[in-house]
């Protein structure tokens, strides 16, 4: 692609995010499978995700350069405003290659009349913040210095009173790539060793003994041993479920909400004597991943079984044998991953909180039956918001008499992690850290109630 038609193309794509109508910024990608789009990937991908990281501070600067708004009609441009505006901002871009290329965008979108308008706005920000040697506009606001939506910032000040703004900061990164090391063929830090005679470098992370953290991300083919099993990519925070879930020969595991399989695979390297691991997801399609990745990682397949399902109800895919450990892996609002994916600012709402809130509380009623008295079920989810994650288990623990929760004390391998809440343990963002998760592991009464 042509640098104009890859800026086109990534103001048709934010169009379309926009909408609301089109899915989140991952489907929205291309996958550069000719030569030609695949030279122009990486800029397109820094345009669409870095203008979606910004966006509701781009969105407030340019107000300041717009005589009126633009037509509902012509959002492409509107988008491609704020593309422009990201260039000049945060790309290390000479600013008439970024201005000239964003103009001529105008044109790939058969909108000559635009070219004019792109023009003078882009000109006009670059001359303020050249006066000023700094943003055009100066935050107004939290939100907006950190450019979240208001009710989301609010949302994280209540919960995090004391580390919001690091929270807001970090979730701003570029997150780190981080590798889960196979230790069925290699240990981390032999795998280290691996990586230095590959031209590649990093370090073992902070508290899981599976986890990596390359310097600079590459491709995964460039891996050493990829292809051979001995890496995956994973962020280190699901590194830790494995060793929270107490996993032992001869026991039968469910992982529910389980695709693409990334825990699922964990689980069976960290224990590959298991009884049965089921891994159940009502997206059939990314189940697929998982019989690959197993046979890449080579895992033991006999234990494995998929099932395409609903986890809330397990009357449709159980067989009524109790599990011993379930590890439920909830949707959320993915809070704590935004620096992953920086379109949730754009795509959640304030009243999908609650929403997804009552489907977790479904997961945790349902799913209860399916464990063995004596066993233990780990919630877990990549939010850092409490109504999913604290206050969720509180109400569980209130409404389910069989109930106890097992504290945990965040012992890793190179010191304790995470905060201790008043239910569960939450990890927030950090920088070349792990992402925000949050973990509560709960234990059924030996015995049932009469």
């Amino acid at each position: 692609m042509t640098p104009a038609k890859v800026r086109a193309e990534a103001a048709r794509i934010l169009t379309h995010l926009i909408s609301g109508q089109q899915g989140s910024l991952a489907n929205l990608m291309p996958r550069g499978t000719s030569a030609d789009d695949a030279q122009g990937l990486p800029l397109l991908q820094e345009l669409c995700f870095g203008t979606c990281r910004w966006f509701y501070r781009l969105e407030a600067q340019l107000q300041n350069f717009l005589d009126k708004p633009l037509k509902k009609k012509d959002a492409d441009i509107h988008c491609l405003l704020l593309i422009g505006l990201y260039q000049l901002e945060y790309l290390r871009l000479p600013a008439y290659a970024a201005i000239n290329e964003t103009v001529n965008a105008a044109v790939v979108l058969k909108k000559v009349w635009a070219k004019r308008l792109i023009n003078a706005v882009l000109r006009r920000y670059q001359r303020s913040r050249d006066e000023k040697q700094n943003s055009a506009a100066p935050p107004h606001n939290t939100a907006e210095q950190y450019a979240f939506p208001a009710w989301l910032a609010d949302a994280l000040q209540q919960a995090w009173p004391e580390h919001y703004p690091h929270v807001l900061d970090q979730s701003n990164q570029h997150p780190p790539m981080t590798l889960r090391v196979n230790q069925q063929h290699i240990s981390a830090a032999d795998y280290l060793l691996e990586l230095e005679q590959a031209g590649f470098s990093g370090q073992v992370g902070k508290f899981s003994e599976t986890a990596v953290y390359l310097d600079r991300a590459v491709a995964v083919s460039a891996l050493p041993g990829f292809a051979d099993g001995w890496v995956s990519v994973q962020d280190e925070a699901s590194q830790l479920i494995p060793g929270l879930l107490q996993l032992l020969p001869g026991l039968s595991v469910l992982d529910a909400c389980a695709a693409p399989g990334g825990k699922t695979c964990h689980i069976l390297e960290n224990q590959p004597r298991l009884a049965s691991i089921t891994a159940v997801d009502i997206e059939e399609r990314r189940l697929n991943r998982l019989h690959q990745n197993v046979q890449r990682l080579r895992l033991p397949e006999h234990a494995l079984r998929v099932k395409a399902a609903d986890a809330t109800k397990p009357d449709q895919w159980w067989d009524g044998s109790p599990f011993d450990r379930v590890l439920l892996d909830a949707p959320c609002s993915a809070s704590g991953i935004i620096r992953r994916q920086p379109d949730i600012k754009l795509l959640r709402r304030a009243e999908d909180i609650p929403r997804l809130a009552a489907l977790q509380a479904r997961l945790l009623d349902s799913l209860w039956s399916t464990l063995a008295p004596g066993g233990l079920m780990l919630y877990t989810t990549c939010s850092i918001l409490p109504a999913e994650n604290t206050l969720q288990i509180a109400a569980f623990l209130h409404r389910t008499p069989d109930a106890t929760e097992i504290p945990i004390s965040g012992e890793g391998s190179s010191g304790r992690w995470g905060i201790q809440c008043l239910h569960g343990r939450q990890l927030l963002p950090e920088n070349h850290g792990p992402d925000g998760f949050f973990y509560a592991l709960l234990q059924k009464a030996a015995d049932q109630p009469q």
